[in-house]
């Protein structure tokens, strides 16, 4: 047997979400089969985590024991030629048979998007959360600067994460938290150690109340201390999403 990495990218707008689901189509779901069709094998791939329906990845990773002796480069090429062109292999490399992309992952970088001129373009539409009315960015720029370092985000997590376990389980630790403007674009990056389920749309549904100036800047540590999903804002379109990378 071989452990096999599998870096891909994906538009996830016409998939719901990466894990395999009765009746659904999934990037996990279409990996395996296309995996199936070039060696024979029956195999789930591990993803590093699950993207929502909707969630677009630039640098999503899978782990895959597999018996077939194909070379790496014959196997992106095999691979890419099955696969629909929403899903695309970037690299496959060998890995130690105790690799797991999900278990291993140190790091993950999500950017998200947010299109901000009055009108979206429709080749645009799908890759963004359109938001043409008044935000005060800087306001945002120096709220996300306050989830840096090692929190619990009971409060920015899915209500069924918050519901499941001990709140420790909710503790998480970001390296880096910013926004940017690109052009008509306003960019939200995030780098951290792990996040909750819909942990990133939910800090930008609540920073966006921040710009709207319903919330203070302040009100983002309050929102942390409560452990409480009702103390933040909406979850933001899954639209603009990306998983940019994994760092192992």
């Amino acid at each position: 047997m071989r452990n096999l990495k599998v870096t891909l990218a994906y538009d996830g707008a016409e998939f719901s979400g990466w894990q395999v689901q009765p009746e659904a189509r999934t990037i996990q779901g279409t990996l395996a089969s296309a995996i199936g069709r070039v060696t024979g094998e029956k195999v789930l791939p591990q993803g590093s985590g699950r993207t929502d329906a909707g969630v677009h990845a630039l640098g999503q990773v899978a782990s895959v024991a597999i018996a077939s002796a194909i070379p790496v480069e014959n196997l992106v090429i095999a691979l890419n030629d099955v696969l629909p062109a929403a899903i695309r292999v970037l690299r496959v490399e060998e890995a130690a048979m105790a690799f797991h992309a999900r278990h291993a992952a140190q790091a993950k970088t999500y950017r998200y998007r947010m299109y901000r001129a009055a009108i979206c373009p429709p080749f645009l539409a799908r890759y963004v959360w359109h938001y043409p009315y008044p935000l005060e960015e800087k306001a945002m720029a120096e709220a996300a600067g306050l989830v840096v370092g090692e929190h619990d985000f009971t409060s920015f997590a899915a209500v069924d994460e918050e519901k499941s376990g001990a709140a420790s389980s909710n503790v998480r630790r970001i390296f880096s938290s910013e926004f940017e403007r690109q052009e008509e674009e306003l960019v939200y990056t995030v780098r951290g150690n792990g996040f909750l389920h819909h942990m990133v749309r939910n800090l930008v549904g609540t920073l966006v109340l921040v710009g709207k100036g319903t919330l203070q800047v302040s009100d983002i540590r309050r929102i942390l201390e409560a452990k409480n999903r009702a103390a933040a804002g909406a979850t933001a379109a899954a639209s603009g999403l990306y998983l940019v990378g994994v760092e192992y």
